[in-house]
């Protein structure tokens, strides 16, 4: 990764970060902008091969130790594990980021219950789950924690009825841990990103063609009436005040300074980092509406 940092690339030395979420996307560019200031990490998720592989990248990137730890954030057990074999390995939790999350296109008529729990328990009970997992650890520290929520439920997003209720979730956690927690010297914000570009994340909410008016179910769809995948990147990007998809990158940056001595003074906040991209949604974009919501429209939870 091309460093933009104005940061001291000492600033993070002797620190130690625990990230869950951390094995791509958005939330590795986190972690490998700490390491390469100087942190530490443990980076945890799912799949155990894939975190390992994560984690021994990072380290050759950076020069800094991380360790990969495997587990589901829906179980506190073993997030508790996690935290006391980071501080087993590592010494101590400074920082937290809590980046676990899972998303996918569906309107409420064809969101099933257990689709939308599913959400639930891996962005708002998995937050609070690594939050309940660290806490004792970063109180000693007087650290600080991030939480990689959304804008989606700043409005009402088509489509996003599970991650809009997730995240409004997060949103609200972090504002009661910085009144709990500030008295002890923890500190809790929050980053939202936008669109960001090469993730997971862009490329379900911009899916690789885009439905016909009506939006029939995916089964129903014939290829005479779908548009290019950059037919629908044009239009969200035009839709974007700054006139682009965020990075990775981008909100690492925002990262570097949240955890950092100069932003000692904040706690309880959202940082948005979206190219004002949430005043005008440009995710809509791929969504004909109204059409693709009278009667008829699709059935497209997966879970």
């Amino acid at each position: 990764m091309a460093s933009l940092s104005v940061f001291n690339p000492n600033l993070y030395q002797g620190k130690v970060v625990f990230v869950t979420g951390g094995g791509s996307g958005i939330c590795y560019a986190m972690t490998e902008a700490l390491m390469r200031h100087g942190a530490s990490a443990a980076i945890f998720g799912r799949r155990a091969a894939n975190i390992q592989s994560a984690a021994a990248a990072l380290s050759k990137a950076t020069g800094q130790r991380c360790i990969g730890l495997a587990g589901d954030v829906r179980k506190l057990e073993t997030l508790e594990e996690a935290a006391a074999r980071t501080v087993a390995e590592l010494g101590r939790i400074d920082y937290v980021i809590c980046g676990a999350a899972g998303n996918f296109l569906s309107p409420l008529e064809g969101l099933s219950p257990n689709a939308f729990r599913t959400v639930l328990e891996i962005d708002t009970i998995g937050t609070y789950n690594t939050y309940k997992a660290t806490i004792a650890e970063v109180v000693k520290t007087r650290g600080s924690y991030i939480a990689v929520s959304a804008t989606l439920h700043y409005k009402g997003t088509a489509l996003q009825a599970h991650v809009s209720a997730a995240k409004a979730g997060v949103d609200a956690l972090f504002r009661v841990m910085a009144v709990e927690y500030g008295p002890r010297g923890v500190r809790a914000n929050v980053i939202a990103p936008g669109p960001i570009d090469g993730t997971e994340g862009i490329s379900r909410l911009l899916p690789p063609v885009r439905p016909p008016p009506r939006f029939p179910r995916v089964s129903e769809q014939s290829s005479e009436t779908h548009y290019l995948l950059q037919d629908v990147r044009e239009q969200s990007i035009k839709r974007i005040p700054l006139q682009r998809f965020g990075t990775p990158e981008d909100i690492a940056q925002s990262a570097l300074f949240l955890f950092s001595p100069a932003a000692s003074y904040i706690t309880g906040t959202v940082t948005v980092v979206d190219g004002g991209d949430y005043h005008t949604f440009s995710s809509m974009g791929a969504v004909p509406y109204p059409e693709a919501f009278q009667e008829g429209g699709p059935k497209l939870s997966k879970l």
